[in-house]
């Protein structure tokens, strides 16, 4: 079965913890020093925030499996998305050990899908993760692709 992924940078994580704990009616299942994880059955979501040196907001979405069938299905998915896949195969992020792919959508989101295969007691170097977002910065810059709007501040969905 499949579950959501979010990962949010944030400044403050102890206020942040706070809050989403209090948003989630639930204490994370993983707290770190510089990250902590929610893993919620309703909605099925991956919730995760760190304070990991990236700008405050969101930092990338993501689908997290189950399986290694449930990942070469949603891998396939990527493929067909269009776009350019970075696969970085096994890895450490997170404080877990996993397989997964990078993609970013039309909007420049990132977005992983990944397997956790277990636990590891470092954050990881985010190898793959900068590769992936280094591969969209180069190609944002070899095109001519106009920015998105702006919207002002009084500006609502």
């Amino acid at each position: 079965m499949k579950r959501m992924h979010v990962h949010v940078s944030v400044s403050d994580l102890s206020r942040s913890i706070g809050f989403y704990s209090a948003l989630f009616a639930a204490k994370p299942s993983v707290v770190k020093p510089d990250y902590a994880k929610w893993m919620l059955d309703d909605p099925r979501v991956n919730f995760a925030i760190s304070t990991r040196g990236r700008q405050p907001g969101l930092d990338h979405l993501g689908i997290q499996v189950e399986t290694g069938e449930e990942l070469h299905e949603v891998h396939e998915r990527l493929r067909q998305a269009g776009g350019e896949v970075i696969e970085q195969g096994q890895t450490t992020c997170c404080y877990a050990k996993s397989e997964k792919s990078w993609i970013d959508d039309p909007a420049g989101i990132a977005w992983e899908t990944f397997h956790t295969t277990g636990e590891s007691t470092d954050y990881g170097d985010g190898t793959g993760e900068n590769r992936a977002r280094v591969a969209q910065e180069k190609q944002e810059a070899a095109c001519c692709a106009p920015q998105a709007a702006v919207l002002p501040p009084s500006a609502c969905c």
